[in-house]
Formats: C-alpha cells, sequence, structure tokens
C-alpha cells in the first residue's frame, strides 16, 4: 500500500530550522500503515531535510547560526559565488542536509530516537514551501 500527501511549510526568515515532526506523525497515523517507511522528501534547490535534535531548541538555531558562518551569503574564504540570483549559499547549505529522508515506520508510529526530530531546513527564505510525503508498507 501506498499512501502520498503534501503540505505547506512557510518560513518565517532567510534561514531557519523548522521542526515538522508532528505533522509527519498525522500524516503517518492516517495513513493506517503498520510497518514501512515513510519518505519525505523537499521539491526545492535551496530548502532541505534532516532529522537532529528536537530537545533543546537551540540546537536548531546552533546549525543554522554555523551554517551561516560556514558559508556566508556572499562567499568565503576569497571566493565570490557567480551565480547571479545570490544565492549560492543556499544551494550549498542544501546539499550538506539533502533534499529526502527516509523513517522506519514500526507499529504505526515513527522509529526516531529518543532526542531525534524531523526538521525543515529553509535556507533562502521567507517562502511557503512544499514538503512531500510518501509511506509505503502494510496496514
Amino acid at each position: 500500500m501506498i499512501v502520498f500527501e503534501e503540505f505547506r511549510v512557510k518560513t518565517p526568515e532567510r534561514e531557519v530550522l523548522l521542526e515538522i515532526t508532528n505533522e509527519i506523525k498525522r500524516i503517518v497515523k492516517n495513513s493506517k500503515i503498520n510497518e514501512g517507511t515513510c519518505c519525505v522528501f523537499v521539491p526545492h534547490t535551496t530548502a532541505g531535510i534532516t532529522i537532529n535534535e528536537n530537545a533543546d531548541r537551540s540546537v536548531m538555531k546552533d546549525v543554522a547560526n554555523y551554517l551561516n558562518k560556514l558559508i556566508p551569503k556572499g562567499g568565503g574564504l576569497g571566493y565570490n559565488f557567480k551565480h547571479s540570483e545570490g544565492n549560492s549559499d543556499a544551494h550549498i547549505k542544501c546539499l550538506l542536509t539533502g533534499n529526502s529522508i527516509d523513517v522506519l515506520i514500526h507499529e504505526s508510529k515513527l522509529m526516531l530516537g529518543t532526542w531525534q526530530g524531523i526538521m525543515f531546513a529553509e535556507y533562502d527564505g521567507p517562502r511557503n514551501r512544499k514538503v512531500f510525503v510518501q509511506i509505503t508498507g502494510e496496514p
């Protein structure tokens, strides 16, 4: 059985990590899949998806701040970006987090660790973004 759903994320800042775990859990619960896999895919080149700590919100801020220092908007380390839109840093950051994650489903629950949550990573906002969720498995 395959279940597909799409939802939107409105990002408030240029660079921010937003937790979307509860939205994914809701989709899994409504899917009626007992055993399977949940794929979360972000169809953008300047936004990504990752799994990280969700117990302390400062971790998400630290990640966003560090990526901004590592890959600043205009370039760095003596290199200036050539892309005319001025968002090459966002494209590079997206390469680091990636566009999709897979999470196992067991007994109708996401098999995330105690401190893990699913984070939408915005690198070129604020924007209105899409998230695709496909669940494959058995009821």
